[in-house]
């Protein structure tokens, strides 16, 4: 029975242990889905203020879109982490609401896009003096100015779009990191909960060693008691026999 209440406790004490570890990580999903939201609501307000920019504040604005875009995708991320960390009872609602923030994104990058580029090319003439009465007969030369802003452009473009796959990389490279470590904590606990359960059966059978060993003990008491019964007994009946007799 003894041995029954330990075993139910240590697995009651496991599940509390597991129940802990999922409302922690059900915890940080949480936190990451608040930061989602919030971002998410910002990226539509920026991209909706887009349309009435032009110039260098549009630019700053397209910039902080691909910065928050990146950063949601992170967060995205994060919570598949997490939910996939979960049992499955508990998984499901959470991909399940990862789908839908997954479409969410891809629309805003999609509106994003949309807004940057909708009258861009008018944009940048305007900038270099092409439109109106800025075009004159010296169209050679403006040419030559829109080629290699043109060419300046594609560069910066092309430096960011590296930029964005370093950081994409590195980000995935975290995420990789993160799974390996998760893996790797969950190993230790395993562990930790089996080295549990050795040193109370280690404990059992000391107890159950120290109870033998008085029980041997108590045998060789009673054994010699009769061994010393018996040889009494012998040495009475000699005694009565033959010396008595003989007397």
């Amino acid at each position: 029975r003894e041995k029954t209440r330990r075993d139910a406790t240590e697995v009651e004490h496991s599940e509390e242990r597991r129940e802990r570890r999922e409302r922690e990580m059900s915890a940080i999903f949480d936190g990451y889905e608040r930061e989602y939201c919030e971002l998410s609501t910002q990226l539509a307000r920026k991209t909706n203020m887009l349309g009435s920019l032009s110039g260098d504040s549009k630019s700053q604005k397209v910039s902080d879109i691909n910065n928050d875009l990146s950063e949601a995708e992170a967060l995205i991320r994060r919570m598949d982490l997490e939910a996939r960390s979960l049992p499955p009872d508990r998984k499901g609602p959470l991909l399940s609401k990862l789908r839908e923030y997954k479409a969410d994104l891809s629309k805003l990058k999609s509106d994003a896009k949309k807004s940057s580029s909708k009258n861009s090319d008018l944009s940048n003439r305007a900038e270099l003096g092409l439109v109106g009465d800025h075009w004159s007969a010296s169209s050679a030369a403006q040419r030559e100015r829109l080629l290699a802003t043109t060419d300046r452009i594609n560069r910066a473009g092309d430096n960011i779009k590296q930029s964005r796959q370093t950081l994409l990389e590195t980000e995935e490279l975290g995420v990789n990191i993160l799974q390996d470590l998760h893996r790797q904590r969950e190993t230790i606990t395993h562990a930790r909960d089996t080295l549990h359960g050795v040193d109370d059966n280690i404990t059992k059978s000391r107890k159950i060693l120290s109870v033998m060993a008085r029980r041997i003990l108590q045998n060789k008491v009673i054994m010699f008691g009769i061994i010393a019964m018996l040889v009494g007994s012998i040495g009475m009946v000699i005694y009565f026999k033959f010396i008595r007799s003989s007397n």
